[in-house]
């Protein structure tokens, strides 16, 4: 019990468990960014994949050919 009261009262302790937390913020703030980036991500080649698919299948997706 002594090492805790110790713990608590020494400034370092304080100071480590503050920036431990302001990690753990960023942390999950980091995980939600790319939990939404992925999810857009994941999106936007869903979109390439069935305008590729379209083109294969003699479809037509608005664009040029090229020529």
């Amino acid at each position: 019990m002594l090492f805790f009261k110790k713990f608590i009262r020494n400034n370092k302790a304080a100071t480590a468990i503050e920036y431990g937390l302001i990690a753990a913020l960023i942390a999950v703030a980091g995980i939600a960014a790319f939990r939404s980036v992925g999810t857009s991500v994941s999106g936007t080649f869903q979109d390439v994949d069935t305008a590729l698919k379209t083109r294969a299948a003699g479809g037509s997706s608005g664009g040029s050919t090229g020529g």
